[in-house]
């Protein structure tokens, strides 16, 4: 957790530390056929296209208290889309125009400084089975700050905006500052585990596993989703549809499919 201002150590100087959250969630869903796999990944894309994760990202800045310094965003063809972010931890400094005779023209009007190293990127990805009927589609979002601003305050933020049965999260804090002594600092909060930022309500949800190398400042968390209904995994239509045997069949993908990328192993049940 954070320090309080109390507890707070005096540094030398800018705070260096780095800290990287990568976000990576997956939903799950069947589609039989080709018009039905066409369909879920235009909902897909029209649901996470790159204007809606841009608006998606622009709150996790303000959640971590960081300054949007500039956005790029595009959507791709067939399908996915990509936003990136510089962000800083101050106020973006503005430099006033001057105008010499030794200096080119046109000249902007200001120039923009980015203060520290810090960015925030969101990459999507749709993706399907050509044989077996599965249509997954994939985000990853990247949030690495420099200083004190954490990207841990906006993870519950990041989990409620996806509709997600499968998340893995990694975290790490690297390089060092110094203390007014000059001692090297490797981190400047305490951490148990990327779960402590959790929220219960989410923890709730989901079967966790951890794997953590606390020398190296490095945390892992994969969650996935608990509760099983066949009714939301299927595009277009309900389990009441279809016969009690393909509603076996159908179960059975699904639940390899989310167990292979669970536990990151390639055909686990064949």
């Amino acid at each position: 957790m954070a320090l309080s201002p109390q507890q707070r150590i005096q540094l030398h100087g800018f705070n260096n530390l780095t800290k990287s959250l990568s976000f990576n969630m997956y939903d799950i869903c069947y589609t039989k056929t080709k018009e039905e796999r066409e369909a879920y990944i235009e909902y897909i894309d029209n649901q996470y296209n790159a204007d809606r994760l841009t608006e998606i990202l622009k709150t996790l800045s303000d959640m971590i208290g960081a300054n949007i310094v500039n956005t790029a965003k595009q959507d791709y063809v067939p399908q996915g889309a990509s936003v990136t972010m510089l962000v800083s931890e101050g106020p973006v400094i503005e430099v006033p125009r001057t105008t010499t005779d030794e200096l080119p023209e046109p000249l902007p009007e200001s120039v923009v400084m980015q203060l520290d190293k810090s960015h925030i990127t969101v990459h999507t990805y749709p993706e399907y089975h050509p044989n077996e009927g599965i249509s997954t589609f994939r985000a990853d979002i990247d949030v690495a700050t420099c200083g004190e601003i954490s990207p841990l305050k906006a993870l519950n933020y990041l989990i409620d905006s996806f509709d997600t049965d499968i998340m893995t999260i990694d975290y790490r804090v690297r390089g060092f500052t110094r203390d007014m002594d000059g001692r090297k600092l490797y981190i400047d909060h305490d951490i148990r585990s990327i779960q402590d930022y959790i929220d219960d309500r989410i923890l709730q949800q989901f079967d966790l596993i951890d794997v953590n190398v606390y020398q190296e400042n490095i945390f892992h968390t994969k969650c996935r989703l608990k509760a099983f209904d066949l009714n939301n995994y299927l595009f277009g239509y309900s389990k009441a549809e279809i016969t009690a045997e393909e509603q076996q069949s159908i179960t059975n993908k699904i639940k390899t499919e989310m167990d292979e990328i669970f536990f990151g192993i390639a055909s686990l049940h064949s």
